[in-house]
């Protein structure tokens, strides 16, 4: 609020902030970004002021009543700062909380259409299956990553799988299902704790009864020996 107050009373928080305030990342940058109307951009202390000749009013909507640029917007504005996979991982969410907006997308498409930003969203909205990889962690988002390395084909991501025996339902972090392969990412945080020490066992009996073959990749060797995951995935998923 108080960026966007110091900045005038057309300002709006927009890009990467606005992004945080809706919930379709995270960012721990130190820089808040704004814009406003005019033709200048420029930087204001811990402040990227951005400006825009099309903002319209349609544009601006409010978040914990801090103005901000609309879902939408701010997802095409994203493309103008983040590499392509953080803006792929921002539409996904949107997906998942219910604002992916595709209508509303293509209008800010049609009146930006100049924008390099218009052109980057096109690609995604062209090249990715939108809410397909939603990856929670920067372990999961490593892990994909080294699929593409395996030369293996995408994962599904954060899929449920529902077996015979009338349990719970299982929630695989990856899951290739014509190949019954299942992985789970196991972080220290999630995955040290004594419950999941007694859950997890359990879990991947319970997959391994009806043919599925699940593998645990620890953050240790995602990290440092993704060589050895790499080979695993490829003889597991391709092979089969």
């Amino acid at each position: 609020m108080a960026a966007a107050l110091a900045c005038g009373p057309e300002a709006v928080v927009s890009h990467r902030t606005a992004a945080v305030l809706h919930g379709l990342m995270e960012y721990n940058g130190a820089k808040t970004d704004v814009t406003v109307p005019g033709c200048n951009s420029r930087r204001r202390g811990n402040l990227i002021v951005h400006s825009s000749t099309n903002l319209t009013p349609a544009d601006v909507t409010r978040e914990d009543n801090i103005p901000c640029t609309t879902v939408a917007r701010t997802l095409l504005d994203l493309a103008d700062v983040v590499e392509r996979r953080r803006l792929e991982r921002a539409f996904d969410q949107a997906e998942i909380m219910g604002v992916f907006d595709l209508g509303a997308i293509e209008d800010q498409l049609d009146r930006n259409s100049k924008r390099p930003a218009a052109r980057k969203v096109k690609a995604v909205l062209n090249e990715h299956y939108v809410g397909s990889t939603p990856t929670e962690n920067e372990l999961e988002e490593a892990f994909l990553a080294l699929c593409g390395r395996a030369g293996v084909r995408s994962p599904e991501v954060q899929q449920w799988i529902t077996l015979p025996d009338g349990g719970d339902p299982i929630r695989a972090d990856f899951l290739w299902r014509e190949e019954r392969v299942v992985v789970e990412t196991d972080g220290g945080r999630v995955h040290g704790t004594a419950q999941a020490r007694q859950r997890d066992p359990r879990r991947d009996q319970r997959l391994t009864v009806y043919g599925w073959r699940p593998i645990r990749a620890p953050s240790r060797q995602v990290f440092y020996r993704s060589a050895e995951l790499e080979a695993t995935l490829a003889a597991l998923v391709n092979r089969a």
